[in-house]
């Protein structure tokens, strides 16, 4: 799989886009030689399981120029980069606790150009910013990941959906969500036709502003 297939449920990609896009199979094989940061299965269906799925949170929530997002955990840099590539005019803070993690998304951010990316080795707890949506891909429950995450919510929303956690997550949540009565989960199997989406869902929590 390759770029085509994120063209085939993006089809207003700039060229521009399209070839950062296509850059990122050559480029996460050969960090991947280095510094191993995707399981090797992964690796060859990068375009499907990790590229694809991370523009899911796209399909629910298309962030505006000018808004910050923040991702938590972010691994070698998803949902972070495929989102920052698709928007251009938003700006992204790509954190993970593993410093080599941080290594392999600046080399990617840098050698795509992408001037709206900053990475850092640093924990959720420990950031002081503001952002309009928090995303991340399953690092942890979600009561944990809230704990985390927490004052780090901007008070003004300008999306169509209330600032918070768009989160990338698999499998049954009714137990884990329970608690959580304004939570909504999209099935990507309907918005994405392959296998993988099965039983991958966009889970999306608001988060009140707890600002002083």
């Amino acid at each position: 799989m390759s770029v085509a297939l994120i063209e085939k449920y993006f089809p207003t990609l700039t060229e521009h886009q399209k070839k950062q896009f296509s850059q990122l199979g050559e480029l996460y094989k050969d960090w991947n030689s280095k510094i191993n940061v995707i399981s090797r299965k992964d690796i060859d269906e990068l375009y499907t399981r990790h590229v694809l799925h991370s523009l899911g949170i796209a399909k629910v929530q298309p962030f505006k120029p000018g808004s910050a997002i923040l991702d938590v955990g972010t691994g070698g840099g998803f949902p972070g980069i495929p989102l920052a590539i698709l928007f251009p005019e938003s700006n992204f803070y790509l954190i993970d606790a593993i410093g080599k993690k941080i290594k392999v998304v600046n080399e990617v951010a840098t050698s795509l150009n992408l001037k709206n990316v900053t990475a850092e080795q640093v924990r959720a707890e420990k950031v002081k910013q503001k952002f309009d949506f928090i995303v991340s891909r399953a690092v942890t429950n979600m009561p944990d990941f809230v704990k985390w995450v927490k004052g780090k919510v901007k008070k003004d929303s300008k999306h169509e959906l209330k600032n918070g956690i768009l989160y990338l997550k698999g499998g049954d949540l009714s137990e884990e969500l329970a608690v959580y009565k304004t939570a909504q989960l999209f099935d990507l199997t309907s918005i994405f036709e392959e296998d993988f989406f099965e039983t991958k869902k966009v889970v999306y929590l608001p988060l009140k502003y707890t600002g002083k």
